[in-house]
């Protein structure tokens, strides 16, 4: 994510992903996990990748004094800011309409109402998506969110009947979730189109940008389908919000943690404490100030060794004493570098209990490490 040459940051991907796009419209990591691992952070200061915008958003239930927010893209930025217009504009049955996590026809006044208040280059932005929010919610415009949509559309109805989808969202014990993935969803023709639409090649083309894999090991289908049965079986389907929407394009009755309505109010009357600053990391670690608390997404797997050493040892120097990093893996292996290895503590017994629980399941790893001093 971001490469320091003295006082000026780049990005050695900056220089090979476009970032002019909407790449995440909604959030594919958990905040409940998230939040969680930051631990206590009230009168904190936080910095978050932005990414959507929800997980920082969820932050805010933390209580923190600030949560700095950074992104290299533009794209992902105007995502935050909608979602900021919208917490302050509308109902959260709205919020849900507008965002696609509930049916609606009147998306484009929902879309309006919640720009209304926003700076001109916000407005601008989403006035070139109208026709797609109106179809598909203002979570459902992005690059990866349009991958999935073709896969549940086009090809999972070869694979798997409607009826055999909405079992999977049925509540059951391990046992019969192991029982039911086994007999009727782990199929040839599932296995197929696993092989075949989570290839290194085709989620390179429609998915995530293809220089995101350039520092990835093994095979990316045999991670998605590891990472799948994880989430039909070791946890509860019917609470994934993460795997709802791929096989059913809603959230039905699991969201995300930002988007329920026991936090829509506090997150609400907290939106003053956003500080978004468009740029890498550096437009916080160049300041001087020391955080809390980091929500680092997984920007590490998309660095190779070299750089994420020094890319760490940036945050470091940013980190309060006691300020945790979290971050996840998904199919590149990032943990501290051994150089700094004496100046954190890794929270293994955290980490194995946040795991197990964790919605968002095509990361392999999840990592917390506290800074000692």
């Amino acid at each position: 994510m971001a490469r320091w040459n003295g006082a000026m940051g780049h990005s050695e991907i900056e220089g090979k992903a476009d970032f002019d796009h909407i790449r995440y419209a909604q959030l594919w990591e958990d905040a409940d996990v998230l939040t969680d691992a930051l631990g206590d952070c009230a009168g904190g200061t936080l910095v978050s990748i932005c990414s959507a915008g929800d997980n920082a958003l969820a932050m805010l239930i933390l209580d923190p004094a600030k949560v700095v927010v950074v992104d290299l893209s533009p794209a992902q930025i105007a995502c935050l800011k909608l979602r900021i217009g919208a917490f302050q504009t509308l109902t959260h049955p709205e919020f849900l309409e507008l965002t696609g996590s509930q049916p609606s026809k009147r998306r484009a006044a929902l879309l309006e109402r919640a720009l209304q208040d926003t700076d001109p280059e916000t407005r601008t932005f989403w006035s070139g998506f109208v026709p797609d929010v109106e179809r598909y919610g203002a979570g459902g415009v992005g690059k990866f969110e349009r991958y999935f949509r073709i896969f549940r559309t086009r090809l999972l109805p070869f694979v798997h009947s409607r009826r055999t989808i909405d079992d999977v969202f049925t509540p059951r014990s391990p046992e019969a979730r192991e029982v039911f993935f086994d007999t009727r969803f782990d199929t040839f023709r599932w296995r197929l189109l696993l092989n075949v639409f989570f290839s290194r090649f085709v989620m390179g083309r429609m998915g995530r940008d293809k220089a995101f894999f350039d520092h990835v090991e093994g095979s990316p289908a045999q991670h998605v389908a590891r990472r799948i049965r994880h989430a039909g079986v070791d946890t509860d389907p019917s609470q994934n919000p993460y795997l709802h929407w791929i096989l059913k394009g809603t959230h039905g009755d699991a969201l995300p943690m930002a988007w329920r309505p026991e936090h829509f109010d506090t997150i609400r009357t907290r939106l003053d404490r956003l500080d978004i600053r468009p740029g890498s990391l550096e437009a916080f670690v160049s300041t001087g100030e020391k955080a809390n608390g980091f929500n680092l997404s997984d920007i590490f797997e998309y660095m190779s060794p070299d750089v994420f050493e020094q890319v760490y040892g940036s945050i470091l120097s940013a980190a309060a004493p006691k300020a945790r990093l979290v971050y996840w893996n998904m199919m590149a292996p990032r943990r501290v570098p051994a150089r700094y290895r004496s100046e954190v503590e890794t929270h293994r017994t955290t980490e194995d209990r946040l795991k197990s629980r964790d919605m968002a399941f095509f990361y392999s790893d999840f990592v917390v490490e506290e800074v000692l001093s």
